[in-house]
């Protein structure tokens, strides 16, 4: 077992980093970090990811994708800030189930511009009365000749608001076994009109949350993909993947949180002596890092599971769960520290710890990836 980075990995690293500062950073500063980025800003992103292969890091090269390892992937993911994160997870794993749900002809059709982040697409599942089960989605599509009629809404979808490609989870009635059974529609906004709307929230303000209605939305029928039923198991592998990600996500914001901690314990005196020289702040610093870097190791030992083949439905739940938990807890400490300039919004600090406290809710929330680690230790299903 080797813990030490590639020579590759390191300089995959570092490349995001320089990235995000030079390419990225500066087109979110130009706009208010209170309000959500407009679509233009997020397609001047988009192309610079675009350029980096992270549009479709899970597609092979000879598809159009990146074919990154899920590793080597993490390792860049946890350099972005944490709006372009989940806007790109929301477009990257849409484009990946686009991918493994359709035939030659569909891809054809829609992947093109999704990878080269000339347009923006994202997956609507959760529903304001369904979230982690989807076999409850609610959203039906019924057909009509040579359309597909869909009715009902999608809340707390990345993306919602700026996409033009929406990859909608419907049911279209009742499975063998008395389930719901999904069926996935791809929406294209300018053929198929829909309403939308951006949904404010506590953190990653400049990023899309967001809601859809659909009222009587006809689709083309060759617009539906994969065979009814199967929904269901690409979306699992996707958020396997997801998960662990968000997980770097939140371990990026706590680096940020430690380093500036680190520099205010070398700078800020107290009782006569620089607070980095005082027994309790070097233990504040000690548990800070130990929080980051055991969430940092649980998360790549998830993707790297998945790169070797390995079933990862405990794994990357135990990961996403542990590291933004725990990655909340080392950002509160490291305001500690700041004292009063912890709170104050001058240091940033309250925005990291508003951005983190957003992560443990997509892609599973906390309670539920407890009982799907749960499941893998025991085989049994505590909530179906």
């Amino acid at each position: 077992m080797n813990f030490e980075l590639s020579t590759e990995q390191k300089l995959l690293r570092e490349s995001a980093k320089s990235m995000v500062e030079r390419d990225i950073q500066p087109v979110m500063d130009e706009h208010d970090q209170n309000t959500p980025l407009p679509k233009e800003a997020m397609l001047r992103i988009y192309e610079v990811l675009a350029r980096q292969g992270l549009m479709a890091p899970r597609l092979p090269e000879e598809d159009g994708g990146g074919g990154f390892k899920m590793l080597d992937y993490g390792l860049m993911f946890e350099m972005l800030p944490p709006e372009i994160a989940l806007s790109l997870l929301g477009q990257e794993c849409t484009i990946a189930r686009i991918f493994a749900e359709s035939t030659k002809e569909q891809q054809d059709r829609f992947l093109p511009d999704l990878i080269a982040g000339r347009k923006i697409c994202c997956t609507g599942t959760t529903e304001p009365d369904v979230g982690s089960n989807p076999r409850e989605v609610k959203t039906r599509v019924q057909e009509d000749g040579d359309s597909l009629v869909i009715n009902g809404s999608k809340i707390w979808i990345t993306n919602a608001n700026i996409c033009d490609i929406m990859n909608v989870t419907c049911n279209d009635g009742i499975d063998e076994n008395g389930r719901g059974r999904l069926r996935r529609v791809v929406v294209e906004r300018d053929v198929s009109p829909f309403e939308s709307g951006e949904i404010k929230c506590l953190g990653i303000r400049q990023g899309h949350l967001g809601e859809a209605h659909f009222n009587n939305c006809r689709v083309p029928l060759e617009n539906s993909l994969g065979v009814s039923g199967d929904a269901a198991k690409v979306l699992t592998l996707t958020w396997n993947g997801n998960r662990p990600l968000v997980g770097l996500t939140a371990v990026g914001l706590a680096q940020k949180a430690f380093d500036a901690a680190l520099e205010y314990a070398g700078i800020r005196k107290q009782f006569g002596k620089l607070l980095g020289g005082h027994q309790l702040i070097q233990a504040n610093l000690a548990d800070i890092e130990t929080l980051i870097v055991t969430s940092r190791l649980l998360c790549y030992s998830a993707l790297d599971a998945m790169d070797n083949g390995q079933r990862a439905n405990g794994t990357s739940a135990m990961a996403k769960r542990y590291a933004t938990t725990a990655c909340e807890k080392a950002i509160s400490e490291a305001m500690q520290i700041h004292g009063a300039m912890g709170i104050g919004c001058e240091t940033g600090l309250e925005k990291l710890y508003r951005d983190v406290r957003m992560l443990p809710i997509p892609d599973g929330a906390n309670n539920i990836l407890a009982m799907i680690q749960g499941r893998e230790l025991v085989n049994i299903d505590a909530f179906r």
